[in-house]
């Protein structure tokens, strides 16, 4: 059925009735999943670390919302893009900086220290430091054109592998070895660095494509976070924490980022989220279950890659090539095809939520 055509006729929810609606789905998941493991009443646990850094966030939202629109710290707009996203130049951007933080903070305290969580939370807030960097030369030079792409992937490479390092200290050659469903292991032996450096950098650009759309990057790994908080539970109760608290913080950003969005994460958060995701799956194993709640990512991933190489596979005589998608990432297409914002959002939580009881399933 054309996209257009399914739009016109398909439900249509507002962005508060989306945010209510995910934060039921992500409150009852983790209760229901503490219940399951039989630590609802614990202190390491899904729902309690989740509740209090929504409230958190949601209400430091409140006042880091009007800070930013007094400091003139207003999102540029790519000129390429969706026409009826003009309409939200000058939105505050940036705002990763009022819930990514106190989150991390919070899930270190909680955790007790632990060497793995801290090791999380140091990759994420010097990803998230990336993306600042780059969010201010945008502000600050009035275009999309903020640090170069080889800088930020020099610079992401560089935390990398550092963190991969650190990991190698820790673990020696047991995290060599990447665990597959059916009780399948893939020895990698050297070659799972290269692969851990290459999903740390990929990951962080994924979620960075994916914030495109009001709510969109911070309900979908919301939903993920939350997923592998319950997946490395048995095994690694401190990084579930820590999934909890960062997911927590999304869902309050939520309240502030729901269609139309009063603030956006900018750089500093989809570059650190990205990160997070995928330095919990690597100090936990959970590389498979973190392809499978990752795979909107990949695929908004993809289609810029197929885009890209379609465009120059079919250059004529004038240097101009056809588009495979009418605009990537592929929320553009769907935006463009027709689709309302929300419900675009609503589709991907949807998705995603169901892609994280797949790997749940698979476990």
């Amino acid at each position: 059925m054309d996209a257009k055509v399914y739009s016109s006729r398909s439900w249509k929810l507002s962005g508060v009735q989306l945010l209510v609606a995910l934060a039921f789905a992500l409150v009852a998941f983790a209760l229901a999943a503490d219940a399951w493991a039989g630590r609802i009443s614990q202190p390491l646990s899904l729902t309690m670390p989740l509740v209090v850094c929504t409230s958190i966030s949601a209400a430091l939202g409140y006042w880091a919302v009007p800070m930013l629109r007094a400091l003139k710290l207003g999102q540029v707009i790519r000129e390429d893009g969706p026409q009826s996203h003009l309409k939200k130049a000058g939105t505050p951007t940036m705002g990763a900086i009022f819930f990514l933080p106190v989150s991390v903070l919070i899930a270190v305290v909680w955790s007790g220290f632990a060497p793995d969580t801290l090791a999380i939370a140091a990759l994420t807030l010097a990803y998230g430091w990336i993306g600042w960097v780059d969010d201010w030369a945008i502000i600050r030079g009035r275009s999309n054109k903020g640090m170069t792409p080889r800088m930020k992937l020099y610079l992401q490479i560089g935390f990398a592998a550092l963190f991969c390092l650190w990991l190698a200290f820790r673990t020696g050659d047991a995290l060599t070895t990447v665990a597959l469903p059916f009780g399948v292991l893939l020895p990698l032996g050297l070659l799972f660095w290269a692969l851990a450096v290459f999903v740390l950098t990929a990951e962080s650009n994924a979620v960075n494509l994916t914030d495109g759309v009001d709510g969109l990057a911070g309900g979908t790994v919301a939903i993920a976070l939350l997923g592998l908080g319950a997946i490395v539970a048995p095994t690694h109760p401190d990084v579930m924490v820590f999934c909890a608290c960062l997911s927590g913080g999304c869902l309050g950003f939520l309240v502030h980022n729901r269609n139309p969005a009063q603030v956006f994460m900018g750089n500093t958060g989809s570059t650190a989220l990205g990160g997070a995701l995928a330095a919990i799956g690597l100090a936990t194993g959970a590389l498979f279950p973190l392809l499978i709640v990752s795979l909107i990512f990949l695929v908004e991933t993809v289609s810029v890659i197929i885009q890209v190489s379609y465009y120059k596979a079919t250059k004529g005589p004038d240097g101009v090539g056809k588009r495979f998608f009418k605009m990537s990432p592929y929320h553009n297409h769907l935006e463009l095809s027709g689709w309302q914002e929300t419900q675009i959002v609503g589709t991907f939580y949807l998705v995603n939520g169901l892609l994280v009881l797949f790997a749940l399933m698979l476990r």
